[in-house]
C-alpha cells in the first residue's frame, strides 16, 4: 500500500462512480484491521504513528467513496477537472430559477406537509442529478460536464439540509 494511492487504488476498486456500498464497507473494515495501531503496539512509537497515518488515510478515503457527491467530485479531480466550488459558482439559469422557487417555497411553507412535499421535490432532483453524474462519469467520461452536475448537487444538498432544519424546528414547536 502507498499513502499516495488514489482512494480507488487503496480500496482495490475500479475508478468509477457506481460502487457497491457493501463492498466498500467490507474493504474498509479489512483495511482498518490491517493497520489498526493496536496491532503495532509492540513495534514502537514510529510504527504506531505510521499505523495511525494509515488509519486516518483509510477513513478519509472511505468517507469520500461512500458519499456519492464526494465520490463524483473526487473522480472529476482525478481526471483534471476540479470542481472548485469556492471560486466557480456559475450555474445554468434554469437551475438558478429552480433554486429561487424552492427558496420562496421554503420561506412560505407553513406546514409539515408543505415542507415534506418540498423535500420530496428536492430528493427527486437529487436522484436525477446523481443519475446524470453516473452517466457522465462512467459511460461518457465527460468530467467537464460532470463538474457542473456536482456543483448543482452541492447546492441541492445544502438546500435539502435547510429544508430538514426547518422540518426539525416545526417538529419541536
Amino acid at each position: 500500500m502507498n499513502l499516495q494511492s488514489s482512494d480507488f487504488e487503496l480500496f482495490d476498486l475500479a475508478p468509477k462512480f457506481a460502487q457497491d456500498g457493501a463492498a466498500v464497507d467490507t474493504r474498509w473494515k479489512d483495511l482498518q484491521r490491517e493497520v489498526h495501531p493496536d496491532k503495532f503496539s509492540t513495534q514502537g512509537a514510529a510504527a504506531q504513528r505510521l499505523a495511525m497515518q494509515w488509519s486516518v488515510r483509510i477513513n478519509e478515503a472511505y468517507r469520500r467513496l461512500k458519499d456519492p457527491l464526494k465520490r463524483a467530485a473526487y473522480l472529476c479531480e482525478l481526471n483534471a477537472e476540479p470542481v472548485d466550488a469556492e471560486n466557480n459558482t456559475a450555474m445554468a439559469s434554469d437551475f438558478l430559477m429552480q433554486q429561487m422557487q424552492w427558496r420562496e417555497e421554503l420561506e412560505e411553507a407553513s406546514s409539515v406537509a408543505e415542507l415534506d412535499q418540498l423535500a420530496e421535490q428536492v430528493a427527486t432532483a437529487r436522484t436525477a442529478l446523481l443519475q446524470q453524474c453516473a452517466r457522465l462519469l462512467d459511460e461518457q467520461h465527460d468530467y467537464k460536464a460532470a463538474v457542473h452536475k456536482v456543483r448543482a448537487l452541492m447546492f441541492i444538498e445544502r438546500f435539502a439540509s435547510d429544508v430538514q432544519s426547518r422540518l426539525d424546528r416545526m417538529d419541536t414547536q
